[in-house]
């Protein structure tokens, strides 16, 4: 039946459905005549007119009334008409509609005519269906299901008992459907929202064995179940019924033009006002009601504040009365108000007082004057008979009396009582967005009218669904991003449902290592127990079962030590014979595993057993001698299948006289596969291809690639009409396009800097119902809202296409690595060894990493990454950054010696003196930090054999200066310069540089983070070939030792403090007292002696002397000296003396990594003799 705000206004049913009036206000309603299972729509124009709808909305009902309105994918509310008069365009309904009625109402047509229809539904009767299905056998699932309609949000449906007092029942609460345990007050799960809206909600339980299948109309959640409801025993029955049809009408306030006008005078108003209604929202704010009151005496505001009742009487620019009452009042439940005015006093109360009230006696009557506005104000108001400063109200009403008296909405709807606009007559169509929620990986769903939010804090992930990870899947990526070792998050699966987990990364070595921890890591001892014939040990991880699957499996290698120190108790027996103890290892609660540390899987052998030295050659374990003396079988576990150790079974320590002790190490992974899996697409017509990608609701897609292209296309998939697509669409711009049927949505991110550098560039690139997200590098991210409703089912079947398109057009030229699709790396490296014209791996990582290297820190190209070679530099550290520090107390020193692998003439004065000339050296670059309180103090001092010398030092006077001395001309005095910068010994961390070329000298002081270049001057170079003692003022400074810190201090390539601390046995120091390694020399530390730790060599010596090639044509072996000893000029000389008299040994090249002089130029003319002596 066709209808309008006057149902008899109906244009000729010739040809179709034609209303005398089109606007929106139209409807045409079609009687099935019983319940019907409707499964489809179709629309043609009216015959031979110019009149077709474009577009429409589709509702059901079951009585005619309360109508609910059909969305296609939740979302989607109207539905794409006709081009044209004749042609039938047919929906599918995703989920059929179960109803008598349907209504469709016109919302856009033919400009050029009018609204036109002819109309075909689909369909079947509907069969009731049983309420209970019980099958007896265990091993087939058993089904609960029910319908159910209601207008209250609370109270009992199902309860089902069980034997033994087991079972569960179904239960309302605001609107929500809990499954509970009936044995025990468990919420087992919640779903589904809005049920109590008075329209059928199909209800579904289903047992699988130790779940249950929870539905809710067509969400279906399950739900993991003790062991004890593996059966229940509830009975088949059929039951009958009937449902009284309450007839309430509701109206929804769809926008910012809704409002509803009503007469406010009635026969009995004149003495006061008594108003009530009903409204739900999600909305924190808006105007429920206004009037003005008689006589102008003001105006009426009652509204929604954040989300708390408002009532305020306003008059000449001022509020004469605020009440207010209630909170959470957005919750999207039905509110009920009241408000009364009788003899002098107003009243307003919310929910019958269970959500509040408040009163007052205002001095001044509250009554209506002429007109009620709901919701809003009309856009036109000539009369300014309403006045809204506060938001419209969104949401839906019921239920609106006026002193007591119904006011009857459908004579509204059909214009025969007020006026309204823009609203939904005979429906609530609120949406809970929440429901199901959209936020993923625990993010909290908020929303109002028309949209969702995620609140994503404490979650881990980021995004408008709190789809993408904060964190990195590996230790491999934080080193990548610049981190050094600590604690990290790791998140394996990336946007993947487990959880991150907290892990140590160890980066001080070239691998990075992932090391997650148990609960007992500790060598543990163990002692005969009476009674005991075993002994049982689980281990407990800090990472969930999930988190370290994963992580084993995406690494290239993993390993856990495990280790048994023995005393007369056996470990494993021969291979023959039962093992004694064993462990169990793998996923879950592991497999026994009968073979140890640094054996092979099914040996049941040791170590040793497989080296072949076991102290018993009977045996393949040293704890199977069974020897009273100690000893031990270790051994890393590196089968990954097997890790990580789960639990251990110790089974000779009964005995007496039998004692052990075990250690189990943590477990330890390194090498990230999917970091570095690469290909290299070598042509533009060259392409990868996959699995379709199914992203439905959400997907992220991130990848590094790096390029000499200025174009191409990373990724595609497409569909019927959807698609996804990544492409470097310009050298500086990257993007990211897709069409989930609203037509296609681009986000473009654009980089200063060229992005076809050939280095690497990172792209994240998601995609789910609210939004589309970009972010290239560390640039900002650019995003791109979705229609709020629109389709947002993201509908593929092609195969997805990498480094190319389906088409063979604007293909990739370049490398793309690490593609992770909704956190799974797809194995380009795999799939690119059997595709032609793409290569697996990619190779040169420098150019993006190498600036990591800090400190002349040299980067070293690998295949699957890059390490920093620290050797020529004055740091460690995984990117050389970390500084090496020694805090000196009187009585230490290092002393360090280099002399060439073949020696000149010992007796130097028979040398001609052309030949000294030409061996002067040329020059050096010395540069350290340090802090003291000390003055006077020799930072430095170098000397040879030949009288010349540099020396270092804070003077003795009152400024606290540093001075520097250079001789290079015995036949002269020291050269001195010295410093501007002030107060040099205050305990606070000072870098000096110094650079010599020939006779140029510039040195520079940082103080207080600035640079002072103080002085540049030119020396007389001039070296003589007789020998000389210690300047005697210098050795009388030296005398004095010592105390403070010295940091990073370098002489050329040469590192003498790391060489001493980090390399004593390969290199050629001498070390005397107690050296301290500290972090003195970090800004951070507030004194010299800081945080030491408890690396410390005394009085050690190493004769080792090394082949030391400078940058000039003099070739000498030099001493060092790190002060702090109180020491004289005559014990300083001869202990050069003896180094000059010690037999020199040659040392390979390759003995120590600090020191490859092979690198240095004119190498070939520097010769041995003549040693530099260096006081630090």
């Amino acid at each position: 039946s066709p209808h309008g705000p006057d149902p008899h206004q109906t244009a000729s049913y010739s040809g179709g459905w034609s209303p005398l009036v089109s606007d929106r206000y139209q409807w045409l309603e079609v009687d099935l005549g019983e319940r019907t299972k409707i499964t489809a729509v179709a629309t043609q124009g009216r015959y031979g007119s110019s009149d077709w709808l474009t577009s429409y909305l589709l509702m059901f009902s079951d009585t005619g009334h309360n109508w609910k309105q059909y969305r296609q994918e939740d979302s989607i509310g109207s539905f794409p008409g006709n081009s044209n008069a004749d042609s039938v365009v047919q929906h599918k309904l995703q989920q059929p509609a179960i109803a008598r009625f349907l209504r469709l109402i016109p919302l856009d047509w033919n400009p050029s005519g009018r609204i036109g229809l002819r109309l075909e539904t689909y369909g079947c009767p509907y069969s009731k269906q049983l309420l209970f299905s019980k099958n007896h056998l265990d091993s087939a699932p058993d089904v609960v299901t029910l319908k159910f309609k209601t207008l209250r949000n609370s109270g009992t449906l199902l309860q089902a008992e069980g034997r033994d007092g087991l079972g569960f029942s179904l239960e309302l609460e605001r609107g929500k459907l809990l499954l509970t345990s009936a044995s025990e007050p468990l919420r087992l799960a919640s779903l589904g929202s809005l049920l109590d809206d008075q329209h059928w909600h199909h209800v579904a339980v289903e047992r699988r064995s130790s779940h249950l299948n929870l539905t809710v109309d067509k969400h279906t959640e399950r739900v993991q179940i003790p062991a004890e409801f593996s059966h229940w025993d509830v009975e088949q029955g059929n039951v009958t019924f009937s449902c009284a049809e309450p007839v309430s009408v509701a109206v929804t306030f769809t926008g910012p033009q809704s409002f509803l006008q009503l007469p406010g005078a009635t026969a009995s108003s004149s003495g006061g006002v008594s108003l009530g209604f009903q409204f739900r929202t999600w909305n924190k704010a808006g105007l429920l009601l206004t009037f003005d009151l008689p006589q102008q005496g003001g105006v009426v505001w009652l509204y929604l504040s954040e989300a708390r009742l408002w009532l305020q009487i306003h008059k000449g620019g001022r509020a004469l009365l605020e009440l207010t009452a209630g909170a959470a009042l957005n919750d999207g439940q039905w509110h009920s108000v009241e408000m009364n005015s009788k003899r002098g006093r107003l009243t307003v109360a919310v929910d019958k007082e269970e959500g509040g009230s408040a009163q007052a006696s205002p001095l001044f009557p509250v009554a209506i004057e002429s007109h009620l506005f709901f919701g809003g104000c009309p856009a036109e108001d000539t009369s300014h008979e309403c006045r809204n400063p506060f938001n419209v109200f969104q949401g839906c009403m019921r239920l609106l009396t006026l002193d007591n008296q119904n006011m009857d909405l459908i004579m509204v709807q059909q214009k025969q009582l007020g006026n309204y606009s823009n609203l939904q007559i005979d429906m609530c169509g609120i949406i809970d967005r929440c429901s199901p929620s959209r936020c993923e990986h625990g993010g909290r769903c908020s929303q109002s009218w028309t949209v969702f939010h995620c609140n994503c804090s404490d979650s881990g992930y980021i995004g408008a669904t709190c789809h993408s990870s904060v964190y990195e899947q590996s230790c491999e990526a934080y080193k990548h991003n610049g981190n050094t070792s600590g604690h990290f998050y790791i998140d394996v699966d990336g946007s993947g449902p487990i959880k991150p987990q907290l892990v140590y990364c160890n980066m001080t070595e070239e691998n990075t290592w992932m090391v997650m921890q148990h609960n007992n890591t500790e060598l543990t001892r163990l002692r005969p127990s009476p009674g005991v014939k075993q002994h049982l040990v689980h281990f407990d991880y800090s990472s969930r079962e999930e988190q370290l699957s994963v992580a084993i499996s995406q690494s290239e290698h993993c390993e856990q030590e495990l280790s048994y120190h023995c005393r007369k108790s056996r470990l494993l027996n021969t291979p023959e014979g039962s093992p004694f103890s064993w462990w169990r290892g793998g996923p879950g609660s592991g497999r026994i595993q009968t073979y140890w540390g640094g054996a092979h899987p099914g040996s049941q052998q040791c170590s040793c057993g497989l080296q072949g030295d076991c102290v018993d050659p009977q045996h393949y374990c040293n704890c199977d001698a069974d020897r009273m003396e100690w000893t031990e079988d270790s051994g890393l576990l590196t089968h990954k299948e097997s890790l990580p150790v789960r639990s251990l079974v110790l089974g000779d320590v009964q005995r007496p006289g039998s004692e052990a002790a075990y250690r189990v190490g943590p477990l330890r992974c390194r090498g990230d596969k999917n970091f570095w899996n690469a290909a290299f697409f070598d042509k533009e017509t060259s392409y990868l291809h996959f699995p379709t990608f199914h992203g439905e609701l959400s997907a992220d897609i991130s990848f590094l690639f790096k390029t000499t292209a200025s174009s191409g296309v990373f990724l595609e998939n497409l569909g019927i009409k959807d698609f996804i697509r990544i492409e470097l669409s310009s050298s500086t711009q990257v993007l990211f396009s897709f069409d989930v049927g609203n037509g296609p949505l681009e986000v473009l991110m654009e980089s200063r800097d060229p992005l076809n550098d050939n280095r690497w560039h990172r792209v994240r690139a998601e995609r789910n119902v609210k939004e589309a997200s970009l972010r290239l590098d560390d640039l900002p991210v650019a995003t791109q809202e979705a229609p709020t409703d629109g389709h947002f089912h993201l509908q593929l079947n092609s195969q997805l296409f990498i480094g190319g398109t389906a088409s063979r057009q604007k293909g990739f030229r370049g490398c793309i690595r690490s593609l992770q699709l909704n956190g799974v790396t797809l194995d380009l490296e795999e799939r690119a060894k059997i595709t032609p014209g793409v290569q697996p791996g990619c190779p040169g990582h420098c150019s993006s990493y190498g600036s990591l290297c800090q400190n002349q820190g040299r980067c070293v190209e690998r295949t699957n990454g890059f390490h920093c070679d620290c050797s020529l530099s004055a740091y460690t550290g995984v990117f050389c950054q970390t500084e090496v520090s020694v805090s000196f107390k009187p009585g230490s020193s290092v002393s360090y010696t280099f002399k060439e692998p073949y020696e000149l003439s010992r007796n130097s004065s028979a040398l001609p003196s052309s030949i000294y000339s030409d061996m002067t050296l040329r020059g050096e670059n010395v540069s350290l930090s340090f802090r003291t309180n000390q003055s006077p103090a020799l930072l430095l001092y170098v000397s040879s054999y030949y009288r010349e010398h540099l020396a270092l030092l804070i003077n003795k006077n009152g400024e606290q200066d540093l001075e520097v001395r250079y001789k290079l001309d015995s036949s002269r005095e020291a050269e001195v310069l010295r410093s501007k910068v002030r107060s040099l010994a205050n305990g606070q961390l000072h870098t000096v540089t110094i650079r010599r070329l020939s006779d140029s000298v510039s040195v520079q002081v940082t103080k207080h983070s600035t640079i002072h270049i103080f002085s540049t001057f030119s020396l007389i170079v001039f070296v003589s070939p007789e020998s000389g003692d210690l300047d005697p003022d210098l050795a009388r400074l030296a005398s004095l030792g010592f105390a403070g810190c010295l940091s990073v201090v370098q002489f050329n390539t040469i590192s003498p403090l790391k060489a001493a601390l980090l390399h004593p046995d390969t290199s050629p120091v001498v070390i005397s007292g107690p050296l301290v390694q500290s972090n003195c020399g970090s800004a951070g530390s507030a004194n010299p002696y800081a945080e030491e730790n408890t690396h410390h060599l005394s009085g050690k010596r190493w004769t080792i002397l090394k082949c030391l090639h400078f940058a000039g044509v003099i070739a000498v072996v030099i001493f060092v000296i790190v002060t702090g000893l109180a020491i004289t000029a005559r014990f300083l000389y001869r202990r050069k003396d003896t180094y000059r008299n010690q037999e020199v040994k040659g040392v390979k090249q390759d003995d120590s990594p600090d020191f490859p002089f092979n690198n240095q130029a004119d190498s070939q003319n520097l010769s041995t003799e003549n040693p530099k002596e260096y006081f630090i």
